[in-house]
């Protein structure tokens, strides 16, 4: 094969360059990744965010003239799929390892609440908006709404506890938004699968129905929480109560934190059940197990810093499919009916969900208003649209773009400002009770 294969030329002002778009992607590659680390810091506590940084940078970059691959994820439904699996699965793993909250009825009480009750409630919604406003049929109006309802782990690092050990960041508002995407992301996937089975088998004969509320609905669900928390203490015992020469925790090894991910989700999908719930249910079993040892920080950040590496790449390529034609199918009544989901169903089911609940009005307003949109929904569709056909496919993918696109400038805009405000009227009301 000629060198000159992967080579391509680059036309300024009249001067030919020839540029090795390997190497071109590994500078940028580079550059993006210094300013993943860099960044966050820079942007804390500003009305401006990480996300949309890199959504515009690109953007940017694929509207110039460089010989770069090609970042529409229509035509890579594949890879797109495995890739935005991989940074939800390595992002639940860290998620878990921030939860210093034992799992109990009363102490999760507002997380059941917007599981059991606002999730599905933005499912039906959803689909009745993609139904009546977009004109999607059944099957993709489910899809619509399956992939739209879960909040994302991935993107919401702003309005999430921080890491082991940071009880100035454990409140119920971020518990109750790191929980629901801890947890939604898996219990997302039985409608996905619904919107499927429509797809393949329509209502017609809804025989495979019955299948589909054992299986899909009731069996994945139950060996996902199950082989979570079995893999969660047997990776304990491993880790922490292993003989102290041979003990993981003694080397304080990261990279343990994308072995665990990697084995928990594998064996879990390989058994049938929902590979999201087992790594987040196993990651927050091996912290509440052993609460008070460095070695979860050292876990914690490793899983950040791979989540982050990934989630670099993955907003470069989705700003650079805005400016390629991921929008082409976005019209006005799409666009409504993601303003409506974002700006009306969330927030109204949300505060719903917590009617009755313990926590005063603000807060219940906040957990209701938040809940970001992201790499979770991109899965979800490409997963559906990979296992089978799909009217007005490329509708689907406009609308959850633009959600997407419309979830990372709101939170990113207003996500600080908001929390910073809610510190400071909690840290009041302490001071008051004391």
């Amino acid at each position: 094969m000629s060198p000159t294969f992967l080579r391509g030329q680059l036309t300024r002002e009249g001067f030919m360059l020839d540029v090795d778009p390997f190497a071109l992607t590994l500078v940028l590659l580079g550059i993006a990744l210094i300013g993943a680390a860099w960044l966050p810091h820079l942007v804390s506590n500003r009305p401006l965010s990480f996300p949309i940084v890199y959504v515009v940078l690109g953007a940017v970059l694929f509207s110039l003239p460089l010989p770069l691959p090609d970042p529409d994820p229509r035509r890579y439904g594949e890879f797109t799929e495995r890739l935005t699996e991989l940074v939800v699965i390595i992002s639940l793993m860290g998620v878990g390892l921030r939860m210093d909250r034992r799992i109990g009825w009363q102490s999760w009480n507002v997380t059941w609440r917007l599981l059991v009750i606002t999730m599905p409630l933005c499912i039906a919604l959803a689909a009745c908006l993609g139904y009546s406003l977009m004109g999607l049929g059944l099957a993709s109006a489910l899809l619509f709404g399956a992939a739209l309802a879960p909040t994302d782990p991935v993107l919401a690092s702003d309005v999430q506890v921080g890491p082991p050990g940071d009880r100035k960041t454990q409140d119920d508002v971020r518990f109750a938004l790191t929980s629901e995407a801890g947890l939604n992301d898996g219990l997302g996937f039985p409608f996905t699968f619904l919107a499927i089975g429509v797809a393949l088998y329509g209502i017609d004969s809804a025989d495979w129905l019955t299948t589909w509320l054992w299986r899909d609905l009731v069996w994945r669900v139950f060996l996902g929480a199950v082989m979570g928390a079995a893999f969660g203490f047997a990776l304990t015992w491993l880790i922490f109560r292993a003989p102290v020469e041979t003990s993981i925790a003694r080397a304080s090894d990261g990279l343990v934190a994308l072995a665990v991910t990697l084995l928990v989700y594998g064996a879990t999908q390989l058994a049938g059940g929902y590979g999201f719930l087992a790594v987040f249910i196993a990651a927050m079993t091996i912290r509440l197990s052993e609460r008070n040892h460095k070695y979860n920080a050292t876990l914690e950040t490793f899983a950040e810093q791979c989540e982050r590496t990934l989630v670099t790449v993955l907003l470069v390529l989705f700003g650079g499919a805005l400016t390629t034609g991921l929008l082409d199918f976005l019209d006005r009544w799409t666009v409504l009916a993601v303003l409506i989901f974002l700006l009306v169903v969330r927030p109204a089911t949300g505060m719903l969900g917590l009617l009755g609940s313990h926590l005063p009005m603000h807060e219940r307003l906040a957990i209701s208003s938040f809940g970001i949109r992201g790499m979770g929904s991109f899965y979800y569709l490409a997963f559906a649209l990979n296992q089978a056909q799909f009217e007005r496919g490329g509708r689907l993918w406009s609308a959850i773009a633009f959600a997407v696109l419309v979830s990372i400038v709101i939170h990113g805009v207003s996500a600080s400002a908001v929390m910073s405000r809610l510190d400071r009227h909690r840290k009041r009301r302490e001071r008051g009770a004391a």
